[in-house]
């Protein structure tokens, strides 16, 4: 019966002018608004460590120890080269950090915006945006630990590194979608946060962050059918100085197709009721 009126909603709310509307409200979130959401985003990280010595910087720190603790340990259990082994986690660390953070602040991007939606007549789509900015910045923090690592042991990855800026961008534009999405099926249903957080837990150890894919030959399908997989490798790659693979680039295309067709699905038919669930 919920299945029933589930389609009967989507069918009564997908209508060209909601559509449209919807379309609006995610590009002038995204461009008109543009200062007004990068300034919320930089707020958020200033507000977090007001009166720090060295303010978000803690957050490399924390992130270096991480990479420094978890590299050498499982780099000796599992007697990896550490001139190939640390290198490939300080990326994979860093990215992590960016995808997990997305994911799981998008969640509540309408929770935590509350007062602002119930008191600014402006497009809720810039609450994601924020999010996004934040963790941007939190990346370009964090980057510089794969940076020390790889100098420290004369990793050079060449003019293929220009392609994490583009690999880059489309991680980003995955993290918008899952906001939009998650963070709306949040704001009405308040479980989901804490579901979307064990789930990632549990993807952290299926995904190769701290192991290689070629440690585990017989089982591909824990890459395959793992999004996170793509997400990580589509960036980790070219920071190691290769182009990323043809099937890791159609992978990450064909997540953000699907995802921007459900998120905008849902956004266009439930975005008018996310002022009342929050």
């Amino acid at each position: 019966m919920s299945n029933i009126r589930l389609v009967a909603q989507l069918g009564a709310g997908l209508n060209v002018h909601n559509l449209n509307r919807a379309i609006d409200d995610i590009w002038r979130g995204f461009w008109v608004l543009r200062a007004l959401w990068g300034t919320m985003g930089l707020q958020d990280i200033r507000q977090r460590y007001r009166r720090s010595l060295i303010g978000p910087f803690w957050l490399t720190i924390s992130m270096g120890v991480m990479v420094a603790a978890l590299g050498v340990l499982y780099g000796t259990i599992l007697e990896q080269n550490m001139a190939e082994y640390l290198p490939y986690v300080a990326s994979g660390f860093v990215v992590w950090g960016l995808i997990s953070g997305l994911i799981l602040e998008g969640t509540g991007a309408f929770i935590v915006g509350e007062g602002l939606i119930k008191q600014l007549s402006v497009p809720l789509s810039i609450h994601v945006y924020r999010v996004a900015c934040s963790h941007l910045i939190i990346f370009f923090h964090n980057i510089w630990i794969f940076f020390i690592v790889a100098l420290w042991y004369g990793k050079n990855p060449g003019w293929v590194a220009l392609l994490t800026i583009p690999c880059l961008f489309l991680v980003v534009i995955n993290g918008v979608w899952m906001g939009l999405l998650f963070g709306l099926i949040s704001g009405r249903f308040r479980d989901i946060p804490q579901i979307v957080a064990s789930v990632v837990q549990v993807m952290f150890f299926l995904t190769p962050v701290i192991w290689r894919p070629e440690m585990i030959p017989d089982r591909p399908m824990i890459l395959h059918l793992n999004p996170f997989y793509y997400l990580i490798e589509i960036v980790r790659a070219p920071l190691l100085g290769n182009v990323p693979d043809q099937t890791v680039l159609s992978g990450v295309l064909l997540i953000t197709a699907v995802g921007w067709a459900s998120a905008l699905l849902f956004y266009t038919v439930y975005r008018w009721r996310i002022a009342y669930w929050v």
